[in-house]
């Protein structure tokens, strides 16, 4: 992860707690998936059965204790990651998505410019 970090030029996915404060520090541009729960738990049924790049198996049912992460996440992880945020404040810019069509239409603003 630090070695990344030493790059010019980075993405990192994943809302680690445990690295995040050092991904802030190094960071411009923060997008944050602020999703509904039933869309959260929607995107993680429809990956079970597919072959995915970041993962070296493929998931062949939906896992209870992962769905128990995304149920808390909103009580236990986003406050976190919120203070995380604002204590990181400026100089970044944080862009909170609340769909994916926000997400979506987003990236199609990009590809205009």
């Amino acid at each position: 992860m630090v070695k990344i970090l030493r790059e010019e030029r980075w993405i990192i996915d994943g809302n680690y707690l445990r690295t995040m404060p050092l991904r802030l520090a190094r960071c411009d541009t923060v997008f944050f998936f602020d999703l509904p729960l039933s869309q959260c738990l929607e995107g993680a049924r429809a990956r079970v059965g597919t072959e995915r790049e970041d993962l070296p198996w493929k998931e062949e049912s939906l896992d209870a204790e992962f769905c128990a992460e995304i149920l808390a996440f909103g009580k236990e992880q986003k406050p976190q990651i919120l203070s995380l945020l604002k204590s990181f404040g400026g100089g970044r810019k944080v862009v909170t998505f609340r769909s994916r069509a926000e997400a979506d239409r987003f990236i199609e603003d990009l590809r205009r410019k």
